[in-house]
Order: structure tokens, then sequence, then C-alpha cells
């Protein structure tokens, strides 16, 4: 009997190796062109691409971590409050055009208070280069009044209190959580919901499917900086209308029909 086990135990260790060993072998697929790429497209959004293996999740992530050690997000802030602000004014608008506003806004209001008292027509005049200024100028500083008087002027560290303040939804409460309180939370953006579902990583019709399925795939080392991770890989490589499959650290993993290189580039499999 104990040698049985120890047999069971030896294949199944063996079974890991190999499955590590052939994640970070593995050839990406060639594709003929623009058609192609639009049936990948169709097929990896009606949830038809292959599961990936647990290893292959883990190897993803641990090129990851190889080529960006310490991810962090790209919206400027000061403190959790500024960090809320600049997340809520991040909705449907880039990070960098957020980025261009917000230093004079932070200047004159950093904190709840000062913000309350700048008032929504001061507030609308110093955000109006991004969209929906009228609407963020408003929620922003409804959002101040109710951090002054639900929460003595603090960032609250609750999903359910962040997701009260007006203007503010899961992914913002995600992201707050994430930088501001270092939980391992992942904000579903347009990024991560293209990667998840193009890749075959994480499929799911709505960000919170593909939130749901990361939360259980991604191992528990590498959460809190998945969505970071995941974000950038979206916003500079496995971009929307062209992915630089060319040089995606995770080619030969990923699942998509629609790749266009025939192998991963040698560095990301060291």
């Amino acid at each position: 009997m104990a040698r049985k086990t120890m047999t069971r135990k030896t294949l199944a260790q063996k079974t890991r190796r190999q499955s590590v060993k052939a994640a970070r072998k593995g050839k990406a697929a060639r594709v003929k062109g623009r058609t192609a790429q639009q049936k990948a497209g169709a097929k990896a959004v009606d949830a038809e691409l292959p599961q990936w293996t647990s290893a292959e999740i883990a190897e993803a992530f641990r090129r990851f971590e190889a080529a960006n050690p310490t991810p962090r997000g790209e919206l400027a802030h000061i403190n959790p409050f500024t960090l809320l602000v600049a997340v809520v004014l991040s909705a449907q608008a880039t990070d960098a055009g957020v980025n261009k506003a917000t230093p004079a806004l932070f200047e004159l209001a950093d904190t709840p208070e000062k913000m309350a008292k700048l008032g929504e027509a001061r507030v609308r005049d110093l955000i109006k280069t991004i969209g929906l200024f009228r609407t963020k100028a408003k929620n922003v500083v409804a959002l101040s009044q109710k951090l002054v008087e639900a929460h003595g002027g603090q960032v609250p560290h609750d999903r359910a209190a962040l997701e009260a303040l007006p203007g503010v939804g899961r992914k913002t409460a995600n992201v707050v959580l994430n930088i501001a309180f270092g939980e391992p939370t992942i904000a579903v953006d347009t990024h991560i919901f293209r990667v998840g579902n193009r890749t075959g990583l994480a499929v799911g019709k709505t960000p919170l499917d593909v939130e749901m399925k990361l939360l259980e795939a991604v191992p528990e080392r590498y959460r809190l900086h998945a969505h970071h991770w995941l974000i950038l890989h979206g916003r500079y490589v496995c971009v929307a209308r062209r992915p630089l499959c060319e040089k995606c650290v995770i080619a030969d993993l990923c699942k998509w029909p629609g790749k266009t290189v025939a192998q991963m580039p040698a560095t990301a499999s060291r």
C-alpha cells in the first residue's frame, strides 16, 4: 500500500512538473488576417475558448511579475481621498487626461473638507477637459460632503460604504481598496474585461463575471498586483484594435485564435 501511495504521489508531482514545462514551452498559433481575427474575437466573446490550466495561469503571472515586480496604477494622487476622486474622474476617460486636470484641483482641495468648500462650479471649471465633467463635478462634491458628514472626513476601508458614495461603483471601490488599503481586489475595467475574454484567462459576459473568475483562478501570491498587470497588459500590449502579440509575454499561453505571432518572445520563458 505504501509503495502504491508513493507511486501515485510521484506521478502527481511528475504531472505537475510536465504541466509547468508545457506552459513554458508552448507555441502560439499564427493567424491569417483581419477576418480571422474578427471571427476569433467573436469566438472569445461567446466563451468558446479552451480553459487555462492552473499551471498556465501561474506561469502567466510569474512572467508578469518577472517583467514588472511592483506595478503601479497610473492615476496621480496624494492620499486615499485624491485617489478616490481621480478614479471617479477616470470613468470613460483616460488616466493621462485625468492626470492633466487633477494637479490644479488637488492643489486647492486635497481633503474632503476643502473639496466640499470649493464647490461644484469651481470643481467643474477645473475638470472641464475631462469627459462628463458636469456630472463628475457634482459627484465629487457630493461624495466629499458625505465623507465629512458620515465618515469624519476619512475614506472608509469598507466596500459597502465606498459604493454608497455618489459616483462610486464596484470598480472604483476595488481600486481604492487595492491601492489605498492593500486589499487583493481585482478592478475589472475595459482592458481587463478584454484581456480576460480574448485570452481565455477569465471569460465572462459581465465585468463581475470576469472579476469572480479571476479571483478564483489567480494564485494568491499574485492577487494583490493582478489587476495592475492585466490593466497595463491590456493598455499597452493586448490593445483593442490590433493587439501587439509580438510583444506579448504570454502569447504562447493565450487561447485566442487571432494571435499574430508564431511563438513567444525569448525573454518570456526565463
